[in-house]
């Protein structure tokens, strides 16, 4: 059965523009209060240096303490100020966070941000939770293969905007950290098992209403800007072999030397040596810095990110933990972030704590330091101390949190459209051989506007059968097949559906839409399209027999060719799929395509139509959108011609042609 909403009252505009409303009155209160500390803590310096300035002249101690108390009144100040600052960037965030939910309720893309994921995938838990099994995104080879390959992730990206801009990734652009952008661009271009994506539906529907848990998730990921790009740096030193083992009489020194300088600087501060011995501890301190000290800052450096990174990642981990969750999914993320008796967070915030230590290497009287107690060989102690004990669980601990920021998005989607549905998904194909694969109720585009877009109940299946859509320019049908794309990818991947019911069996999508010749591989728009095609039967030869159906989508395929050749090819390709078990919507404008008693005995005709009428401003062309039984009766290139003023003229041309 399908999963069902929380019961809650949602009208997402009026959430947003009443949070926007709070925020943008708390930034503005903390703006004020920013700028008054400010011209507070200019003027409490400047007094301090008149008074300063006026004891030195006058020679009078009253104005000198009167000077340090006002050096001490802008210390205070100066921290007050930052701590201000700290929480104006905080609401100045939390409003941009509402205003971009905004935004997307209208889709307006031009102004909404995209943030890209890094090229590397997402981190993969090596203890791989029920709900969320590692996912890689298989691609075809760009060389030819004897072997069979499926169909290409980039262009079924392509063919359904699933990334970029105007996309779905567009849409569901909330997570603001690299781990959680690139899983969810993972679960966007690999189908998760039914299980998977029902487990995903429940944790959704949890988190929809959880405003507050949202936005601060994403909050942190925001104020950690740039400072967490390199994670898998940091992984990659969590997992390799600590490197001091290998250097233990380094460990040794690093203990002893520091203990005897200072025994012999204090043997010769009481007269027990006359010499200065313990410069030799002190050159034996710059030789060791000038030598391994270098290995070591190299180790070092491998763990890049500021301490302030750990301790956001440990406040995110809390805050996860910390929720009274009961969806499956989210308690088995909880569970994750403690598994093998450590905290998640306290180990985080050991780590930060560790690396404020190793910060100190960038303080401009550091070199003393170092040189008399070997600093930074200590600090790589206390790291591989860290790096033993919990280093084997930070992939676990990024990938959960990249989860649950992918989970958020499509929670907020899902808070974004309450009218949208949760899919019933089936584990298998339906036990009934006429029973469809896809059965949908009120199915829309995700990506256009609630105003603008239109409905349609859409059935495909069972396999071995078509949808043919037949309709003329501009009529909806490629939009129609994106909707049934789009919509798949939603269900399979955890999120909730553009329609009012969606009943899906398990099926692999496989596209042919949005085919580009290529100047630069000789490859001209026949072929390419030849090329796409046979993935999308290869991919079908693959699925054939598995659990999952294939599920191909084909936009007007074949017209890079003659009419006459197209309408043989078109029907050869579509039987061979439909003779693969394999089943579909193929949209065209060529009405005789279903006209073989083969085809047609396999194939559901569903048409769009428009209405052309001319009035005093001229003629004038009308689309509903809605999804109609039966084939094509009408076209309308001419008119659109005649609508944009390209007859004119041409009907004189013609009468010539016809006289000579």
């Amino acid at each position: 059965m399908a999963t069902p909403r929380d019961s809650y009252i949602n009208d997402p505009a009026a959430a947003y523009a009443q949070r926007c409303a709070t925020f943008g009155a708390a930034r503005d209160r903390y703006a004020r209060r920013s700028s008054l500390n400010a011209n507070l803590s200019l003027v409490l310096v400047a007094v301090a240096v008149v008074c300063f300035g006026a004891a030195l002249w006058l020679g009078q101690g009253g104005l000198l303490m009167l000077a340090g108390l006002f050096a001490l009144g802008f210390v205070a100040s100066f921290i007050h100020h930052g701590r201000v600052d700290v929480t104006l960037r905080r609401y100045t965030e939390l409003l941009a966070i509402n205003e971009e939910g905004q935004l997307r309720l209208q889709r307006d893309w031009d102004a909404l941000p995209l943030r890209q994921p890094p090229s590397a995938a997402a981190p993969q838990p090596r203890r791989a939770l029920q709900a969320f099994a590692p996912f890689s995104v298989v691609t075809a080879p760009r060389a030819p293969s004897p072997a069979p390959v499926a169909a290409p992730a980039d262009g079924l990206a392509h063919d359904l905007d699933l990334l970029g801009r105007e996309s779905l990734q567009h849409l569901l652009n909330t997570p603001a950290m690299p781990m959680g952008l690139a899983t969810l661009r993972d679960w966007l271009l690999v189908p998760a098992t039914a299980a998977e994506a029902r487990a995903r539906h429940a944790a959704v529907a949890e988190l929809a209403p959880l405003h507050d848990f949202r936005d601060e998730l994403a909050l942190q990921g925001r104020l950690l800007g740039a400072a967490q790009t390199g994670y898998e740096q940091f992984l990659r030193w969590a997992e390799s072999q600590p490197w001091l083992p290998g250097h233990g009489w380094l460990l040794w020194a690093a203990r002893l030397l520091p203990l005897a300088t200072l025994t012999l600087a204090v043997l010769q501060w009481l007269g027990v040596l006359a010499a200065p011995l313990w410069l030799l501890g002190v050159a034996a301190g710059a030789v060791l810095t000038a030598t391994m000290g270098r290995s070591v800052d190299r180790v070092l450096d491998e763990v890049s990110e500021r301490q302030v990174v750990f301790a956001a990642y440990a406040a995110l981990f809390a805050h996860i933990t910390s929720q009274p969750f009961t969806a499956p999914a989210l308690c088995g993320l909880q569970a994750n972030l403690t598994a093998g008796g450590q905290s998640a967070d306290a180990q985080m915030r050991r780590l930060a704590r560790i690396m404020a230590l190793a910060d100190l290497r960038g303080w401009m009287f550091f070199y003393p330091v170092q040189v008399a107690t070997l600093w930074n060989v200590h600090v790589l102690w206390l790291l591989e101390r860290w790096q033993a004990v919990a280093g084997s669980y930070a992939r676990d601990w990024l990938a959960a949190l990249g989860q649950a920021e992918a989970l958020a998005a499509l929670a907020t989607l899902a808070h974004d459209n309450p009218g949208w549905a949760f899919p019933e998904l089936l584990d298998a194909r339906p036990v009934d051989p006429v029973e469809p694969l896809f059965a949908a109720q009120a199915l829309g585009h995700p990506l256009l506007p609630p105003a603008q877009r239109v409905d349609n109940d859409v059935t495909l299946g069972p396999a071995g059968r078509l949808l043919l859509v037949t309709g003329s320019n501009m009529s909806g049908k490629s939009t129609l097949l994106r909707a049934i794309g789009l919509n798949v990818v939603l269900a399979q991947c955890g999120g909730p559906v553009c329609a009012g019911e969606l009943r899906l069996s398990p099926v692999e999508l496989a596209t042919s839409m949005r085919v580009q010749d290529s100047l630069n591989q000789g490859v001209s728009y026949f072929m390419a399209e030849l090329q796409r095609l046979k993935q999308v039967i290869v991919a079908a030869e693959q699925a054939q027999g598995g659990a999952r159906t294939l599920l191909f989508l084909l936009d007007e395929i074949l017209h890079g060719t003659n009419s006459s050749e197209r309408q043989i090819a078109a029907r050869l390709i579509l039987l061979r799929l439909l003779a693969l078990g394999a089943t579909g919507a193929v949209s065209t404008h060529d009405l005789a395509l279903a006209d073989t008693s083969e085809l047609a005995a396999a194939s559901d005709l569903v048409h769009f139509s428009e209405q052309f009428a001319r009035g005093p401003d001229g003629p004038s062309m009308h689309f509903d959108y809605r999804l109609r039984p039966g084939i094509a009766t009408s076209t309308n290139a001419l008119k659109l011609m005649e609508m944009i003023g390209l007859t004119q003229g041409l009907s004189a041309v013609s009468e010539q042609e016809n006289e000579g």
